[in-house]
């Protein structure tokens, strides 16, 4: 994604991008290894301890013989995992101690491959939780989840991906899955805009829940991302900023850009 980005941006990357790749893979290499060392065994491993012990709804008997097909019985997984994860979003956007942690995933002010990735290890925690307690109650099969986490991670990155295409692509794929473009709209700083399309991997749930929008009214180019109260472009690169924005209190807004921070530092 980032040799396609490259080569055929959407949008100018700002003078410090470098910064910020380097501090969100940190991140996502931070969230990693504290996460492996903390969780005794993955969200995989949870699935074949619960298939073992036939839990969950998909293992009731009628609903099992229904979905004996394997490839039916996959599909219907990716679909409550993914309507699971629409759910999630929506809530961490709605709840304000939740808000806390999702918020550094949408302090980012230029948005491309590495924004899939910038996520604070509380949100992925919490996710995880929400994921294996689903895992339980519905009886997801070890494969299908290895499958979706493999998905959600690879729409991550695209979705997120600083690419442009034709319009009439766009328009076709967004049919099917969540683009560039269409997630973009969600990293807006307006907040009519911000609160809509939470798919991850399909757009069918915004569409079903009333919460698509299909454009941003500045435009894809020229819209501003990131939060109105978090202007400050130092923090975009900053690793340490990120760990700890959720336990910050609020300060007074104020945008910093790479002009006005010059006035900071004399």
């Amino acid at each position: 994604m980032t040799g396609a980005e490259i080569c055929l941006p959407r949008r100018a990357l700002g003078p410090r991008h470098w910064n910020r790749w380097l501090a969100n893979l940190a991140l996502a290499v931070f969230n990693t290894v504290v996460l492996r060392l903390a969780l005794p065994i993955s969200l995989v491993a949870w699935a074949a301890i619960v298939e073992q012990r036939q839990w969950g709804l998909l293992l009731w008997e009628p609903l099992s013989r229904s979905l004996e097909n394997p490839v039916a019985r996959g599909v219907v997984s990716l679909l409550l995992l993914d309507l699971l994860v629409y759910a999630q979003h929506v809530a961490f956007h709605r709840i304000p101690w939740l808000w806390r942690w999702h918020r550094v995933h949408h302090a980012d002010l230029e948005l491309d491959a590495s924004s899939g990735i910038r996520f604070h290890i509380g949100e992925i925690a919490l996710s995880l939780l929400l994921k294996g307690a689903a895992v339980a109650c519905l009886g997801i099969a070890p494969e299908d989840v290895l499958l979706f986490e493999i998905l959600l991670n690879a729409a991550a990155m695209f979705n997120h991906a600083n690419v442009a295409w034709p319009k009439s692509v766009d328009r076709v794929l967004r049919c099917f899955i969540v683009t560039p473009d269409m997630h973009r709209v969600h990293h807006s700083i307006e907040p009519d805009e911000m609160h809509r399309n939470f798919g991850f991997n399909v757009p069918w749930w915004d569409w079903l829940f009333g919460t698509y929008r299909a454009e941003p009214k500045a435009g894809h180019v020229e819209m501003r991302l990131g939060l109105h109260e978090e202007r400050d472009v130092r923090h975009a690169g900053a690793l340490t900023w990120m760990m700890v924005e959720p336990f910050r209190r609020r300060a007074p807004a104020r945008e910093i850009t790479l002009e006005t921070q010059d006035e900071l530092t004399d």
